[in-house]
């Protein structure tokens, strides 16, 4: 049983450090490229956020793997090894692209750590707890943007219309009940997937109705980046991540 919940915070460590690393790298795209100053430097303090939370959920996942360092597992592994969903891999594209993305994955992440910070695992819900009042800035912030470029001048409609297109079909992992999901109920009595879909989609519907975006159920693809399978976009965000602990191994900092 003990080795089922290693084996358990091991999985959901790894998915939530590997979203967090991922996410983070994305945004930090943005510093200094944002419409305005005082976006640009909210979008990096989020990037900055999301870091922190992966050196945390990654310091776990290697303690777990018998004294691995977040180091190991940020810049060591290779694509098939990288637990993160694939949305959250994909290009920035534009403004309203990157708010939706971000959006919809802080809705999903709330969710958990509200969840997560009543774990008995005490690790995960330190964790969780420091977090959770990060994220629910970052919920606020990227609300706001999408309902008010959703329902803001013509053109900031369309832009949303387009990053709608281009994001929504990736939400499906976000939804599947998989195996690292269901494991929670070994350190939350009763905490079923559906708590956090349930959660996920009131947020979402009541933000998209005053944004003027579908919030619909469709045919999603069954994406896999949880389970080691990514599109071609991670591969070159760990080329450029990578490059200088690979090169330089015995570097100090």
């Amino acid at each position: 049983m003990e080795q089922e919940k290693q084996k358990a915070a091991l999985n959901l460590s790894l998915v939530m450090g590997d979203n967090a690393l991922i996410l983070g790298h994305r945004l930090s795209e943005w510093c200094g490229h944002g419409p305005i100053l005082e976006q640009d430097i909210a979008l990096s303090n989020i990037a900055l956020d999301l870091i922190g939370q992966a050196r945390l959920w990654l310091s776990h996942a290697g303690k777990l793997q018998g004294g691995k360092s977040e180091d190991d597992l940020a810049y060591h592994r290779d694509v098939f090894d990288f637990h993160n969903f694939q949305m959250v891999e994909t290009p920035n594209g534009h403004w309203g692209k990157t708010l939706l993305r971000q959006f919809l994955y802080d809705a999903w992440h709330h969710a958990m750590l509200q969840k997560l910070v009543l774990a008995q695992d005490e690790d995960i819900a330190g964790i969780a707890r420091k977090s959770l009042k990060e994220v629910n800035y970052h919920l606020r912030w990227s609300s706001e943007w999408v309902i008010r470029l959703g329902d803001g001048t013509e053109e900031s409609a369309a832009k949303m219309q387009d990053a709608y297109a281009d994001v929504w079909p990736y939400v499906g992992e976000l939804l599947q009940k998989d195996f690292w999901l269901k494991e929670l109920d070994q350190w939350i009595p009763g905490f079923t997937a559906d708590e956090i879909l349930a959660q996920w989609w009131k947020t979402v519907r009541e933000v998209f109705s005053q944004a003027n975006l579908p919030a619909e159920p469709m045919d999603w693809l069954y994406r896999k980046g949880h389970l080691g399978h990514h599109t071609e976009h991670l591969g070159f965000i760990l080329a450029e991540m990578q490059f200088l602990p690979r090169a330089y191994p015995d570097a100090t900092w």
